[in-house]
């Protein structure tokens, strides 16, 4: 039994931190360290996704630019094909697209709004959750 993404938000919250793409490495590097995430959506007019900043994009930038690269906007440095899903995706399906893309955040969207973002760690949690109802639920067969 795969739980929905909406389950999931519901659950942990729809709060996303997103900026701006003319917004600095080094800015982006600090609310990434003071929020302690691993990504933000950037966004642009309307609101709309045009981008997610990952540690990972931190470390191919240092890793190609050094130092010079900290005030270099996001937009510069942010991988622009975001992968999305909505809230019907399954845990099975989003675990699916982030093993096969190595993505391990993906923004959630609804009719092109921003709506939520789901890690890897959040879809391990639910399964594990998961798992363990599965297991209480043969224990408590077993038991009759």
């Amino acid at each position: 039994m795969s739980v929905s993404v909406k389950a999931i938000l519901d659950a942990k919250g729809r709060n996303v931190v997103t900026a701006a793409g003319n917004t600095t490495l080094a800015e982006a590097a600090k609310i990434l360290n003071e929020k302690r995430i691993g990504a933000i959506v950037v966004v642009g007019m309307a609101g709309k996704i045009s981008g997610i900043f990952t540690e990972r994009d931190v470390v191919n930038a240092v890793a190609k630019h050094g130092q010079d690269s900290l005030n270099q906007p996001i937009a510069s440095l942010m991988t622009a094909k975001v992968h999305r899903c909505k809230e019907d995706t399954t845990t099975d399906e989003l675990m699916e697209l982030m093993t096969h893309r190595r993505f391990r955040h993906v923004p959630v969207e609804d009719k092109g709004k921003l709506t939520g973002i789901i890690s890897i760690g959040d879809v391990v949690k639910w399964r594990i959750r998961e798992i363990e109802l599965e297991t209480e639920q043969i224990k408590a067969y077993i038991a009759g």
